[in-house]
């Protein structure tokens, strides 16, 4: 799949088989979500991986928008000691969240749904998940990508809007 067809078939999914997620997948998954650009390299993210039917309970009910039944799911989290220093130090956000773009990205290459739920910067959510995974304090939880063999279809589209896009051509001087 050419790279911008993945990115309008792209869509979030929140129906899902009763299928399992191969090992081989997920590495390939985080590899992808491994290979996105970070602030100075730093790598702030941590990735886990949940297929307990417990954990999974429990997340799906950390927010609102997260009760999606699906056979796996990975919570993106940034290392803010990672951070490139005090001044930059929320940097992580960026970094996590292009990591996450790329797990989707690669899903919906892969032929699997996927759904991004924002966890941070939702003090409960970020609370109910920190306590369900036992996070230690420098690890922030961003986001909860639900991943499965998909239930439901949706067209490809683009949210393209012309009226959002600004041209700023050279100055005069």
């Amino acid at each position: 799949m050419e790279t911008k067809e993945a990115i309008l078939k792209r869509r979030s999914i929140r129906k899902y088989l009763d299928k399992e997620i191969d090992e081989e997948t997920i590495t390939l998954l985080l590899k992808s979500a491994m290979a996105a650009p970070s602030a100075v390299n730093r790598r702030p993210w941590e990735f886990y991986v949940v297929k307990d039917k417990e954990t999974l309970s429990l997340l799906r009910k950390s927010s609102p928008y997260t009760n999606i039944e699906s056979p796996l799911i990975i919570v993106v989290c940034g290392n803010t000691l990672r951070g490139v220093s005090a001044i930059l130090s929320d940097f992580w956000v960026q970094d996590c969240s292009a990591a996450t773009e790329n797990i989707l990205l690669t899903a919906t290459d892969l032929g699997l749904g996927s759904c991004w739920n924002g966890v941070y910067p939702l003090k409960s959510a970020v609370r109910k998940v920190k306590k369900i995974l036992s996070l230690p304090l420098n690890i922030m939880p961003l986001s909860i990508i639900h991943i499965g063999y998909k239930n439901e279809e949706k067209e490809e589209r683009t949210q393209y809007d012309e009226k959002r896009v600004h041209y700023i051509s050279e100055r005069s001087k």
